[in-house]
């Protein structure tokens, strides 16, 4: 009788807190961190506390990832309208007073420096899945156009800093919660054919678009001459087309198997720029070759295969809208990156999740994934 009264184990008293954890999502996260961390070792060797700073910024991910598991569904779309409202106010103060660095202003001093843009990758998901969530079972046009100006406004917002890469994910995750909530493909397919006869009439008329003097509505200068510069990166080798170059140079010298641990040249001889961010793919490439780049799609792969999974047994809207938002800015994030790295995309200033370093995008994807791990677990409670 005695051991009725026996006190539970420590596993067993935890076990609750990790009983919603979804295995094969953290599997494939465990995966990328643990490449991120070698590849960081090798191209951040000169940098200081590069490699030190990535394993402490992974840990502060996850150990945000695991609060927010904890937190049901029901109660982030609670905080979906504060923290939008937040966040466009935020922004609104970035364009009235905001800090200015190297010709863009994006930052805030609110006793510490922050970038109001990075709370809209999750605010923006979040409030356009509560929208629909409320609009369940009565969908308009209407609904859909007011989807659209919610996501409009922080877009032109960020836009205007200007910081086309994150205005990029925050439209993205927008789109993807408005496609998902039902929109047709009827008004889906004409945008997309249109911006297809755009590009190709880009490629056929590069030289006399991008000759001197000529000016691109819409586009700041800078972002103007990304795009001509990925259409022609010897146009400016040494200046503008040095980063597409030098990142083409390294992930083709890598070969299938790649040079090996700590012996890539290009990136210990410093010919990548922004080897330890925005370039990291490069050196990962050059070192682990073909055979790595195969492995960490794959993963990438999977882990945003795995999410939308969860967003298809998702209970509610809410949840299985939020989820889909999440899968698709985890696949934007590395499309974009891995794109831009090897020459296909212009350079937007992405991180490779898991894998780059940097503060405050690693901190989001840990949000990211614990609103995955949330809506897993809330399946699970759902169906038990």
């Amino acid at each position: 009788m005695s051991r009725v009264f026996d006190r539970p184990s420590l596993l067993r008293r935890l076990s609750p807190w990790f009983s919603g954890f979804d295995g094969p999502l953290a599997f494939a996260v465990f995966v990328l961190a643990c490449a991120g961390l070698l590849v960081m070792y090798s191209s951040g060797f000169d940098h200081g506390s590069r490699f030190e700073d990535h394993g402490r910024n992974m840990l502060i991910a996850g150990f945000i990832l695991f609060v927010v598991a904890q937190i049901p569904p029901q109660r982030l779309m609670t905080l979906a309208v504060p923290l939008y409202v937040v966040g466009v106010t935020l922004l609104i103060a970035v364009a009235i007073f905001g800090i200015s660095k190297k010709g863009a202003r994006r930052w805030l001093s609110l006793g510490v420096t922050i970038q109001p843009s990075e709370i809209l990758k999750i605010a923006m998901p979040l409030m356009l899945a509560w929208w629909f969530q409320k609009r369940e079972g009565q969908l308009r046009v209407l609904d859909f156009l007011v989807a659209g100006v919610l996501l409009a406004v922080p877009v032109g917002l960020i836009m205007k800093q200007p910081d086309l890469g994150t205005a990029l994910l925050v439209l993205a995750a927008g789109l993807s919660v408005i496609f998902f909530a039902g929109l047709s493909w009827k008004l889906v397919a004409p945008p997309l054919i249109l911006g297809v006869i755009g590009v190709a009439l880009l490629v056929l008329n590069e030289p006399e678009l991008c000759a001197k003097g000529v000016d691109w509505p819409l586009l700041h200068d800078y972002q103007q001459q990304r795009i001509c510069t990925l259409l022609d990166p010897t146009r400016d080798p040494l200046g503008k087309g040095f980063h597409i170059i030098q990142g083409m140079i390294a992930i083709g010298s890598g070969g299938f198997w790649g040079k090996g641990f700590m012996q890539g040249t290009q990136t210990h001889l410093e010919f990548i720029p922004e080897r330890t961010t925005d370039f990291i793919f490069a050196a990962f490439s050059e070192e682990f070759g073909l055979f790595g780049n195969l492995l960490l799609i794959a993963t990438f792969l999977f882990l945003v295969l795995r999410a939308l999974v969860i967003a298809l047994e998702a209970p509610t809207v809410f949840t299985r809208l939020l989820a889909a938002a999440m899968a698709m800015i985890f696949f934007c994030y590395a499309f974009v990156n891995m794109g831009m790295v090897s020459g296909i995309l212009p350079v937007v200033g992405v991180p490779l999740p898991f894998i780059s370093y940097g503060g405050t995008a690693m901190i989001t994807l840990g949000l990211g994934l614990g609103i995955l791990m949330s809506v897993a677990k809330s399946k699970r409670l759902v169906q038990s």
